[in-house]
């Protein structure tokens, strides 16, 4: 029994280590069925920036909560503070705004 409890708490432990917080953002159920179309493997990165990157200095907004024309100088203000490269801008860009 001794045994179980052991390896119960080992394996928690283990579990515990191997996860990645992720902001969690509110969604509606609306949101919840727009969320499950696939997204290629650069729309992919660019959330994996976006959730990381922004993620550490504020909540993240879902990206439906602004227009285009309301992102674009919220991109540009917010990737020269997190001090992120063309590349990077262009792949959160590409990702915000497949999910509009």
């Amino acid at each position: 029994m001794k045994n179980i409890l052991i390896l119960a708490g080992l394996a928690l432990f283990a579990v515990s280590c191997g996860t990645q917080k992720t902001a969690s953002v509110a969604s509606t159920p609306v949101e919840e069925t727009a969320k499950t179309v696939a997204l290629t493997p650069e729309l992919e990165a660019g959330k994996n920036l976006y959730d990381n990157n922004c993620a550490k200095c504020h909540k993240l907004y879902e990206p439906k909560k602004f227009t285009k024309e309301e992102w674009t100088p919220i991109l540009v203000r917010m990737g020269k503070k997190a001090k992120l490269d063309e590349t990077q801008m262009a792949s959160i860009t590409n990702y915000i705004h497949s999910q509009l």
